[in-house]
């Protein structure tokens, strides 16, 4: 079972910044996509930010102006990088990545901001 390593998460004050990263396993090449969900306790798991390998970027509108998603495909790398954290961005994050025979995930980390 292949699984995504993911760090950065923890607690924050509103108007405070985290950064998240996810790493996939060398082994795992031709990576499509990369992108970072959320899930929230009684919602669904939603798309915060998605790249391609071509660099193309995608956001959730209620990130927008605020998060930064980039890659490094060297190492197989994608970090998060969350500033102005408001306390409805609380939510487990998860690393996703894809290629044409892979959709992989992470275990989620917990990225908690308090108002």
């Amino acid at each position: 079972q292949v699984q995504l390593v993911e760090s950065g998460g923890g607690f924050v004050q509103a108007g405070g910044s985290l950064r998240l990263s996810c790493a996939v396993p060398r082994s795992i090449s031709s990576i499509y996509y990369m992108g970072w969900y959320r899930q929230a306790p009684g919602s669904q798991r939603e798309l915060v930010a998605a790249i391609t390998s071509g660099g193309s970027t995608n956001y959730a509108d209620s990130v927008k102006g605020r998060f930064t998603i980039s890659r490094d495909n060297a190492k197989n790398t994608v970090d998060l990088q969350m500033n102005s954290l408001k306390a409805e961005d609380t939510a487990v994050y998860y690393c996703n990545a894809r290629n044409s025979r892979w959709n992989l995930w992470g275990q989620g980390t917990q990225v908690t901001v308090s108002s």
